[in-house]
């Protein structure tokens, strides 16, 4: 057998056994569906177990190294979120492992935006609003998170930045929706899978904007933050799929064409559409251009907010 017959013969018969999906974070969280979903129509197609793997904590590098350092054969393939990918290199003050280097992108599978909610005895009824009330109460409202680094996180401190006020963070390690509704934190960005939405729907919180450039399908009346009085305000959360380096080109290829043509299916597009998630399905050197225009962007954003984390 010549050196290049193994890993061409090894992208024609892949996979050959079974494939692990690792998620940083939890079970129920859009990252964990979107894999669920996803790792079920790969086990369709090719009859081998597809398994996820929830690998939680460092607003996932635990996931992202465990990936990196993997057997690069397409076995073990990270569904990356983008703090991951493009925020962590600049949060961190010694990352694990180098997201652009040892990992290898395949494609970037599904985006949405967060949604700004705010509780009820908040007096604002629009991003303008709140700006004012935040003006004239300097540091007492509260935003929440899901921790240090997450796109809730940093969509505050964008808010923060861009209207020059004083709002104090508050991250959890679990849901938070209720300490909203409870009227115990202001505010938070949220997904549209939080069950946040639906309350708002019934009036029992707030809902002013969208952190997305373009308006969110399933609530069209709300307006986006850029529409708020924040040209430019872009906070868009997106998943996807990576596996280690070197993993042989011919096995990327053929991972990409299997994820387009799922995400393409009806009943794929109709369970995003449902969970308010977008599909996307572009090539590895579309993939890879996307993480190169965003890492800059967080970088001067992490820098300006101060932030930084040791571990």
């Amino acid at each position: 057998m010549s050196v290049t017959a193994g890993p061409v013969a090894l992208a024609l018969d892949y996979p050959v056994h079974t494939v692990r999906i690792v998620v940083g974070f939890g079970p129920g969280t859009s990252a964990d569906i979107v894999a669920r979903l996803l790792g079920d129509k790969l086990f369709q197609a090719w009859g081998k177990p597809v398994v996820i793997e929830n690998a939680v904590g460092a607003n996932g590098n635990i996931a992202g190294e465990r990936v990196a350092r993997a057997e690069p054969d397409g076995h073990t393939l990270l569904l990356a979120a983008n703090p991951v990918i493009v925020i962590n290199p600049s949060l961190y003050e010694k990352m694990p492992f180098d997201p652009v280097r040892d990992l290898v992108p395949i494609s970037q599978v599904c985006a949405y935006a967060n949604i700004l909610i705010v509780n009820n005895d908040v007096p604002a009824k629009n991003v303008q609003e709140l700006v004012a009330v935040a003006r004239a109460r300097p540091g007492t409202l509260t935003y929440g998170s899901s921790g240090f680094g997450s796109t809730q996180h940093l969509a505050g401190e964008l808010l923060k930045s861009m209207a020059k006020v004083d709002i104090l963070h508050v991250p959890y390690r679990s849901a938070f929706g209720q300490e909203i509704v409870a009227g115990r934190l202001s505010m938070a960005f949220v997904p549209p899978t939080s069950a946040l939405l639906p309350l708002a729907r019934d009036g029992k919180v707030r809902a002013l904007a969208v952190t997305s450039l373009e308006r969110y399908a399933g609530a069209p009346d709300l307006p986006t933050m850029a529409e708020s009085g924040f040209p430019g305000f872009d906070v868009t959360v997106w998943f996807g799929l990576m596996a280690p380096a070197r993993t042989p080109p011919a096995i990327i290829e053929k991972l990409h064409r299997e994820t387009v043509r799922i995400l393409a299916m009806p009943e794929m597009r109709k369970r995003f559409d449902d969970l308010g998630i977008k599909p996307i399905g572009n090539s590895p050197a579309e993939f890879a251009a996307a993480v190169d225009g965003e890492i800059p962007k967080w970088a001067s954003l992490v820098r300006g907010s101060g932030i930084k984390l040791l571990d």
